[in-house]
């Protein structure tokens, strides 16, 4: 399960990889639970005709699903992930599954804890062609929680037990999961799917277009 990634916020790399334009500034670069990001979704009026509106749109949003039922933020918390097998039935995520409600999560890495050693050890994950990937997700709004509409999303997972890669990740005796990246060619199929076409794309991504870097210090104190 991803709890940590760095998000594409580069205006050029935005444009280049995922046709939109950058997000608003408030979002952040090293996300975890709760943080605001930048998710892509349809541009809401994009079957009126007008040129000037795009077919994608890029939104700012909460890192943790917080549904339109939810009376606080803090809900968010525990689902920045949402299990394939589960979410069409889960009160946290059905509504948006149900919905169509699909996004794409632009990120350049994500980081998964590597568990072999016997201390977990932060452990990059990127695509070997350097492109960012491209992650399938939900996303809600939520007005109850503060009074103002807050945007929110989450990441969609597969089992990775039989995964060359994401099989390494995790506690031993865990489940292993993986976030679902799509391909280039998925993005508006996934972005246009309904719900009964929705799980047609949740596929584990090739392991040998991937590539794993330990970071052993990444979010340990420097020493003065």
């Amino acid at each position: 399960m991803c709890s940590n990634y760095v998000a594409v916020t580069s205006t050029e790399r935005l444009r280049m990889h995922f046709g939109v334009d950058a997000p608003l500034p408030t979002v952040k670069t090293d996300v975890w639970p709760l943080y605001e990001a930048p998710f892509i979704r349809r541009h809401p009026h994009k079957d009126v005709g007008d040129e000037a509106v795009p077919p994608r749109e890029t939104m700012a949003g909460l890192f943790g699903m917080v549904p339109h039922w939810a009376g606080e933020i803090a809900f968010g918390r525990r689902t920045y992930n949402a299990r394939s097998e589960t979410v069409a039935e889960k009160p946290s995520f059905r509504d948006a599954w149900r919905n169509g409600q699909h996004c794409i999560v632009p990120v350049e890495y994500i980081y998964e804890p590597d568990w072999r050693s016997g201390v977990a050890v932060p452990t990059r994950i990127q695509r070997k062609d350097g492109r960012p990937m491209g992650i399938a997700g939900l996303w809600t709004t939520n007005r109850k929680a503060t009074g103002a509409e807050v945007f929110s999303f989450t990441m969609l997972t597969v089992n990775a037990d039989t995964h060359e890669l994401f099989k390494l990740f995790h506690r031993p005796g865990d489940e292993k999961r993986m976030v679902v990246i799509l391909r280039e060619d998925q993005y508006d199929e996934w972005l246009d799917a309904p719900a009964a076409r929705s799980m047609d794309s949740m596929r584990q991504y090739p392991a040998h277009l991937l590539i794993a870097t330990a970071e052993p210090e990444r979010g340990k104190r420097k020493k003065a």
